[in-house]
């Protein structure tokens, strides 16, 4: 699986990498991302960056699922007692908030774990809330992600190809995952996480760390939709040139 790993990273060295700040209209509307780290290298040989993340999300929602992740909208740190917080929308920022939290031994963190998205939760629970102690964690949250972390993404059109039973996301995660040279560093924040899977995988990430790894088909198919991708890049390079 190790030699898949290889694989994958040096495949994606070939597409740009993008970090804060960025214009989220300048990517596509689908895609599957992945995301890099400050201090985090690959296990193959050199200080080449390692792959932390693998993402997607429902059919056209790239560029939000990104905007939330970095918190683009700022607006949303508006939130207040009637509102859930911006890592309610976003799993990758609530994964960081409680690697903060316990690397701090910070006891808010059994308020930080509710989910505040229904108004159910928001009326039984509302009550625990510090919002000023929210917004600052949120702050620490969005600095970490704009200061530390960085993506690229293979542009694939069709929610079922990157999604579900036969969707790429999962196998590439499984990829990752059973690669027995890349490790993280002894100080990555995620060592910090409550989730076993998480510390243990070196990734920002507890579901599909046991799924199959990718077959040929499946590389054949990564191949493709990197071609698209560089085509995608070149052709808004050329509309968007003086």
């Amino acid at each position: 699986m190790s030699d898949l790993c290889r694989w994958l990273h040096d495949l994606l060295e070939q597409l740009p990498r993008f970090k804060y700040p960025f214009d989220p209209k300048r990517l596509p509307k689908n895609a599957i991302y992945f995301f890099y780290e400050k201090g985090e290298s690959w296990g193959h040989g050199g200080d080449r960056p390692r792959i932390v993340r693998i993402g997607t999300h429902r059919e056209g929602n790239f560029r939000s699922r990104i905007a939330e992740h970095f918190l683009l909208n700022e607006a949303r740190m508006n939130f207040d007692v009637a509102k859930p917080p911006p890592h309610d929308r976003s799993i990758f920022r609530k994964h960081i908030g409680r690697a903060l939290l316990i690397k701090d031994r910070d006891p808010y963190l059994s308020v930080f774990n509710i989910d505040f998205t229904t108004k159910r939760v928001l009326n039984t629970h509302g009550h625990q809330r510090d919002i000023d102690k929210e917004r600052q964690i949120e702050a620490d949250i969005t600095r970490i992600l704009r200061e530390n972390f960085s993506f690229r993404f293979i542009a694939l059109e069709g929610q079922a190809e990157r999604m579900g039973s036969e969707g790429l996301e999962a196998r590439l995660i499984g990829t990752l995952s059973r690669c027995n040279e890349c490790a993280p560093s002894s100080g990555w924040l995620g060592r910090y996480s409550p989730l076993e899977k998480l510390r243990q995988s070196g990734l920002w990430l507890v579901q599909h760390l046991g799924a199959n790894a990718l077959t040929e088909r499946d590389k054949a198919r990564v191949l493709v939709a990197a071609q698209a991708t560089k085509d995608w890049l070149k052709d808004q390079e050329e509309r968007n040139a003086p």
